[in-house]
């Protein structure tokens, strides 16, 4: 009569039941949501906040502001996160935010207006703005995945050679009387909202919806995870990650043309000390410094938030240099927040 029990080898190979999966998991799901979804009632505090504080807080052109003057700082946010989910730090990309639109200004505008004398077309200039950014992230990528440099040393020192280009390049002088071209992104509205806010709103949903259901977006993950199971998965860890390099530096360039418009101009200073807000925005929206964590609508939350918290201490007459301090707590805040959610050591 044949064995009805199961072999030892069928009992092994099973698939694990639903009771096998350790009882913590669903517990730690709901710890990263909340974490992602922590920004919402504290945006929505302080926008009540702001209505007490100041009447024309809550008015539509003070909010359009608040997008407007929040629209670079979501592009370099958006290319900073694409790097970190990766595990990886990329510090130069404030540079990349003033020597990108520089060099495209200084190619169109003639001597007399300080620039090359070159005099190129405005189509060209405007390519030309793309290119270096993705120029910059490729020689990034280069460094940090073909010759295994330290990310963060690596664009540290890019960061200081650009700002140093930048200055050299310009002679320390603010640029003025470029194309209108240079401006449209943030001086065009459609629907009364410039373009720069919906152009950054396209780019976190394109970002958020490729990370999520696309299997490039799980790549990312996995790298930031673990790149050597990654590796062993199929994963052409180097390849993807030259071009997260490459994108995050074409994505900060057309932030330094959103904020070209913004301001009317640029100067040799532009960028400067913006990694620290970005760092800022992308830690307290729940993208991880140890990589492979992080959503997009948290990272964008991130924006919102110290665009909000900026825009609130500009009513009430702060001086900026405290701002800056109130930015550095924020980041502090948000690493206990991190601790506690996902009980892990941060190195």
């Amino acid at each position: 009569m044949a064995d009805t029990k199961p072999s030892a080898t069928v009992a092994a190979t099973r698939k694990p039941a639903v009771a096998d999966v350790p009882s913590g998991a669903p517990k730690n799901v709901l710890l990263r949501r909340a974490r992602e979804l922590a920004l919402v009632p504290a945006l929505l505090v302080l926008l009540i906040l702001g209505a007490v504080v100041n009447d024309s807080f809550l008015t539509e052109r003070n909010l359009i502001s608040i997008l407007g003057a929040s629209a670079a700082l979501a592009m370099v946010v958006l290319a900073e996160s694409l790097v970190l989910i990766t595990g990886k730090f990329d510090l130069s990309l404030e540079s990349v935010l003033g020597i990108a639109p520089a060099l495209g200004a200084l190619l169109v505008l003639p001597a007399a207006n300080a620039g090359f004398g070159t005099e190129w077309p405005t189509a060209l200039g405007l390519l030309a703005i793309v290119v270096a950014g993705a120029a910059v992230g490729a020689f990034n990528g280069v460094l940090v995945v073909k010759f295994k440099l330290n990310a963060f040393i690596v664009t540290l020192a890019m960061l200081i050679v650009l700002r140093g280009l930048l200055v050299g390049a310009t002679k320390g002088k603010t640029l003025f009387g470029m194309p209108d071209a240079f401006y449209a992104l943030a001086t065009s509205t459609f629907l009364t909202i410039p373009l720069s806010v919906w152009l950054a709103a396209a780019a976190f949903g394109i970002a958020g919806f490729l990370l999520k259901y696309h299997r490039v977006g799980r790549a990312l993950y996995s790298i930031g995870g673990n790149p050597e199971a990654a590796r062993a998965a199929g994963i052409r860890v180097e390849r993807v990650m030259l071009g997260v390099f490459i994108v995050a530096g074409v994505l900060a360039s057309v932030g330094g043309l959103m904020q070209t418009g913004y301001v009317g101009a640029i100067n040799a200073n532009q960028g400067q000390n913006m990694i620290f807000t970005v760092f800022a925005a992308a830690v307290i929206g729940g993208i991880s410094l140890d990589g492979g964590k992080g959503t997009m609508f948290g990272a964008l939350t991130g924006v919102l938030l110290l665009g909000v918290v900026q825009n609130l201490l500009t009513l009430a007459q702060v001086p900026s240099f405290w701002i800056q301090a109130i930015y550095g707590g924020i980041i502090l805040i948000a690493l206990m927040i991190a601790r506690v959610t996902t009980g892990r050591a941060q190195d």
